[in-house]
């Protein structure tokens, strides 16, 4: 039986500034209607296997629960990570975890926010993988490439091992585009996909030996891991002592027991706004459009309108991204460099890059209308029986006007409700609750005043969403 092992960490920087920290691309809906978190999940329905296992940071738990709940998914396992170790802890957690119970079990590990456009063509891969796996291999799968790419680590394939399956030969890294253009040439590379197949307890013997502090710290941190809600709390102490390492150097480079299955399925790990453009459907210019977008004279563009028009007249080759709070304009060619902004944003202490101007959060969502010196306006959305923890501010007040539904208001000693077109007063210091008691969503319109409006002038004395 296969156990879905998911990876939802990541901040796809170069999809900015559509991707953000807090929301990145394995939330969106890039291609369909649906996330990529969620293509990825509704990928697994003709596999035969058991309750997929994500793997995701804590800033990502209340979103990959919410993605879930859309789907109907009730039975999954979300593991926390306290923060980023790369691929091989990661996997390892989720070996160990599957491994206490049945340690024969395969692992399918996937990345959450990669585009597969024939899943036929992936469910034969893996059917492929299935008997080597079984065998004790550690099988990745490989990209059939049809251009000589730059952007992508390499496999190359040694000896066949029957139905169309290799051995590895050996993994490289990225390489120029003459050395590209060879490997296209030979027929004998593959794109690391970043994609695997094994036995938990095969990938566990093989990172105990040539990683072996890998193993004891994630050991460690499960052992001392707590259940909070839906999710599974690593040992936060015990897990940052964990060597940071991919799985290929940690392992897969190193084995002698890897092999290869071929992937020809329509693969992209949709990593810069080229990318997402060669995989978006596009009219007769080239060009690939979204929201209310007007083009005179232009091909191959990528413009991404979100909150308003973007016109463009006489440009060609160009991405045009608009946000709420951001418009990105870049040549289609050098958008691998998106990653500079977002870094320039980090240097400079500046927000875009961690929020949209509109913030989701596990009661709802809000926006930012407007912030000046020592004032904020904020259109909050509080889900059907959702509620927001009891708290108080140091240094701000807040005046509530509900637009929509019925409010549940604690303030203080006091309770009461607060209906459509009436409004309320919370002073600094008081100790206050907001909750939707109805079953329509609750709009209201937050003025914040004070001093300091920062998000991190919250003090929370009880929360269910387990933030305290």
């Amino acid at each position: 039986m296969i156990t879905p092992i998911i990876l939802a960490g990541g901040s796809g920087s170069r999809l900015w500034p559509l991707s953000r920290q807090e929301f990145p691309k394995q939330f969106l809906p890039l291609i369909g209607e649906r996330s990529m978190l969620q293509e990825t999940l509704q990928r697994l329905a003709p596999l035969e296997h058991t309750a997929p296992l994500l793997i995701c940071n804590e800033e990502h738990r209340f979103l990959v629960a919410e993605q879930l709940r859309q789907l109907g998914i009730t039975d999954a396992r979300i593991l926390l990570e306290p923060e980023g170790r790369n691929t091989a802890p990661a996997i390892a957690l989720a070996a160990l975890q599957v491994a206490e119970k049945s340690p024969e079990t395969l692992l399918l590990v996937l990345a959450a926010d990669h585009l597969i456009a024939d899943e036929v063509a992936f469910h034969e891969s893996v059917a492929q993988a299935l008997a080597l796996a079984k065998q004790g291999q550690l099988v990745t799968f490989g990209v059939v490439p049809f251009r000589a790419e730059t952007g992508y680590g390499y496999i190359q394939r040694g000896e066949g091992q029957g139905d169309g399956c290799f051995r590895v030969k050996r993994f490289v890294e990225k390489p120029d585009r003459a050395t590209a253009e060879d490997y296209l040439a030979t027929g004998d590379y593959y794109w690391n996909s970043g994609m695997f197949l094994f036995r938990a307890s095969r990938y566990l013997e093989e990172l105990e030996h040539y990683q072996p502090a890998i193993v004891a710290a994630c050991r460690a941190a499960l052992a001392g891991a707590s259940q909070d809600l839906d999710f599974t709390r690593m040992d936060a102490d015990a897990f940052r002592a964990c060597p940071a390492d991919s799985i290929d150097y940690a392992v897969m480079e190193r084995t002698q027991h890897a092999s290869v299955v071929p992937l020809n399925a329509g693969w992209s790990d949709i990593g810069s706004w080229a990318s997402l453009w060669e995989a978006r459907e596009k009219d007769a210019q080239s060009n690939v459009t979204h929201g209310d977008v007007m083009i005179h004279e232009g091909h191959d563009l990528m413009v991404h309108a979100s909150h308003r028009l973007v016109a463009t007249v006489g440009v060609d080759n160009l991405v045009v991204v608009e946000t709420t709070d951001a418009v990105l304009v870049a040549h289609k060619d050098r958008v691998q460099e998106v990653k500079r902004i977002v870094e320039q944003l980090q240097t400079e202490g500046r927000d875009e890059h961690k929020n949209h101007r509109e913030v989701f959060r596990p009661w709802g969502v809000y926006d930012r209308i407007d912030l000046g010196s020592r004032y904020q306006v904020k259109h909050i959305t509080v889900k059907p029986g959702a509620k927001l923890s009891v708290q108080m501010h140091h240094h701000r007040a807040e005046h509530w006007v509900v637009v929509s539904g019925t409010a549940k208001v604690t303030r203080g000693d006091e309770t009461y409700l607060v209906s459509e077109n009436e409004s309320t007063y919370i002073p600094i210091g008081r100790v206050h609750s907001l909750e939707n008691p109805g079953v329509i969503p609750l709009e209201l319109i937050e003025v914040q005043s004070g001093s300091y409006l920062g998000e991190d002038d919250i003090v929370r004395f009880i929360d269910r969403y387990g933030r305290c």
